[in-house]
């Protein structure tokens, strides 16, 4: 077995078990949906989402579309994804990895990925959402990043205590149950991050222009719009 494929098995198996203990509350990723949405176009024909997880992005994404493509390798989260989106019939949601699934060229108004792209090869993922995207098109992405500087942990001193008092307002509780931390914790065990000049460097090369913002929570954005054609 190629080191690839036991790396998308690995992926797999880890969102497959996250999914079981998925439930419909605050983290993260949601402190950041109306800021990406903000950046959406109020009427697209085609969005493309990928690692949507259980769906709770897409169906936002919904609102703003004709039709919404979500992509994610794990059966378990593509699964509770459809069970919770059965008032969505313009969601299409596709179990399979991203980088052999067939996408038309110039084919989508917005492409939209949350914390995905540090699991795969981002310099041959963004040279395909490129080619997706029309002209015209944007590319909303919030990731993870690596530390690299002080001012990185300047923005862990004052992430710490936001999480925990957004935790709690919007919970109830100062974090996760014990088994989801211990899910994410044995999933963390395989996950890398890149640096932020890292990030920018790569996408100075392959999406010129794009505007790369660091947030709390050991989030990064890319915001990009796909130049029209002359």
């Amino acid at each position: 077995m190629s080191r690839v494929r036991q790396t998308l098995e690995s992926i797999q198996s880890d969102f497959d078990r996250i999914a079981l203990l998925a439930g419909e509350y605050w983290n993260h990723n949601a402190q950041y949906h109306r800021f990406l949405m903000n950046q959406i176009p109020e009427q697209c024909r085609h969005i493309l989402e990928i690692g949507c997880g259980t769906g709770e992005f897409s169906r936002l994404l919904a609102g703003h579309a004709e039709a919404v493509l979500a992509i994610d390798l794990s059966p378990q989260m593509i699964r509770l994804a459809r069970e919770s989106s059965k008032l969505y019939p313009n969601i299409d949601f596709a179990c399979g990895d991203v980088m052999t699934f067939p996408l038309p060229d110039n084919q989508f108004d917005c492409i939209a990925t949350l914390t995905t792209i540090h699991h795969l090869p981002i310099e041959t993922l963004l040279r395909k959402i490129k080619k997706a995207l029309k002209p015209g098109g944007i590319f909303v992405c919030l990731d993870l990043y690596q530390r690299s500087d002080l001012s990185d942990w300047l923005f862990d001193s004052v992430a710490y205590p936001a999480n925990l008092f957004l935790s709690l307002i919007k919970t109830g509780k100062p974090r996760p149950s014990r088994d989801v931390r211990e899910a994410y914790a044995e999933h963390g065990k395989t996950d890398t991050y890149l640096t932020l000049p890292q990030i920018k460097q790569i996408c100075a090369d392959i999406l010129p222009g794009a505007q790369v913002a660091r947030h709390l929570f050991w989030r990064y954005s890319i915001i990009w719009k796909k130049e029209n054609e002359v």
